[in-house]
């Protein structure tokens, strides 16, 4: 693996904390979870204490006023130890920057610091059953009714709902206005009359992170958890997250692959098969081989993408090319990784078929690959 030129002694003492963390709060009980298909809330709450949630959060919201970085060495642990599933990145750096940088400061004062001890734990609710990442075509209305607003409909598909306290909801305030009629709404979980969360959806792969359903039946918002407070800047709002939302993907497929092609590279050595070691077989040697190219190659994009992002010139194409790009990558390394393992690879116990399984959902999630391509094609 190419070693990173953006990381500083801080960011390693970091990683050393979120390694020991990782190791002593999660992987112990990873089968527990997977069993239940989601953590329990205390984990985000041990998370917060140990300096693990909004690393990027301004420090007088409660913050460590991190950068990154932060992020990714949390993504790269949590991916050395096949337990990537665990959504922290969704609550720290896709949620809680729409509430910094888009909320009013009563929204910033009332969630940020309450998100960063894990007191509070985040979703986001995009996704409807009748559409996925056709963000214009939200059937959810919010009508609004003298201080409040009421919420009608349905979503899916929803990570972190199970233990959510607070929930982003994306809903129409205009239907007749396409894009500009689409608002965010900050829904408090425990006083929302009407809100029913539905079950724990039954994934192929990151079990341990719940995915569930959303309905709401005129649950009443206070006009107050308008994110912004203006009407109709909700698409906007999304467009200007999703790439660097779509980056933090493409930093989890690339370690993702590179944990796959450093895990078969391993067992190749140790592997013997008709005499010799599995390695020293020609065939598996160029399946390694271009495992290893690959990987690199993601890397330096990887990398070079950071650097856009660092520039402020990471664009809404960069992120829909890093996305699609690295998801499939991940998806054809990791394939390839698991047939040398042979019928071991299949076992889930292993953390090939984990990363195999898990690995599916980056060519779905985040917009799918194909809607990636479309954006790109768009621009050209």
């Amino acid at each position: 693996m190419l070693d990173s030129s953006h990381y500083t002694p801080e960011h390693e003492i970091f990683r050393t904390n979120v390694r020991r963390f990782i190791e002593r709060e999660c992987l112990p009980y990873r089968e527990q979870w997977q069993a239940q298909c989601a953590p329990p809330h205390e984990l985000w709450e041990k998370a917060g204490a140990a300096g693990l949630l909004c690393t990027k959060v301004d420090p007088k919201y409660g913050g460590a006023g991190g950068d990154l970085l932060h992020c990714m060495i949390i993504i790269e642990e949590q991916t050395r130890a096949c337990f990537n599933e665990l959504a922290f990145y969704l609550h720290s750096d896709i949620i809680a920057p729409y509430i910094e940088l888009y909320g009013t400061e009563d929204q910033r004062t009332r969630y940020l610091p309450n998100m960063a001890t894990g007191t509070f734990t985040a979703a986001i609710a995009m996704t409807e059953p009748s559409g996925g990442s056709d963000l214009q075509a939200l059937r959810t209305r919010a009508v609004p009714q003298g201080d409040h607003y009421l919420l009608t409909g349905q979503k899916t598909f929803i990570s972190n709902a199970q233990t959510a306290d607070i929930i982003l909801v994306a809903a129409k305030t205009d239907p007749d206005a396409g894009a500009r009629g689409v608002s965010l709404f900050i829904l408090d979980v425990a006083n929302a009359e009407g809100f029913a969360l539905g079950r724990n959806l039954k994934k192929i792969g990151c079990k341990v992170q719940d995915t569930s359903e959303l309905f709401f039946d005129n649950v009443r918002v206070p006009a107050q958890n308008l994110l912004g407070g203006t009407p109709g800047m909700g698409f906007y709002q999304l467009m200007q997250r999703l790439p660097e939302e779509r980056l933090i993907m493409a930093m989890s497929a690339v370690v993702n692959m590179e944990a796959a092609a450093d895990e078969a590279i391993a067992y190749a050595k140790d592997r013997r098969t008709f005499g010799k070691r599995l390695i020293d077989h020609q065939s598996a040697r160029f399946t390694l081989a271009e495992a290893k190219t690959t990987t690199t190659i993601a890397r330096a994009y990887l990398e070079r993408c950071i650097d856009l992002f660092i520039e402020n010139r990471f664009d809404a194409e960069a992120g829909a090319m890093a996305k699609w790009w690295t998801t499939e990558k991940c998806c054809e390394v990791i394939e390839q990784c698991l047939q040398l393992f042979g019928g071991y690879g299949y076992m889930k116990e292993t953390p090939i078929a984990r990363r195999w399984m898990d690995a599916r959902l980056g060519r779905i999630a985040g917009g799918t690959n194909e809607i990636m391509k479309d954006l790109i094609g768009r621009a050209l």
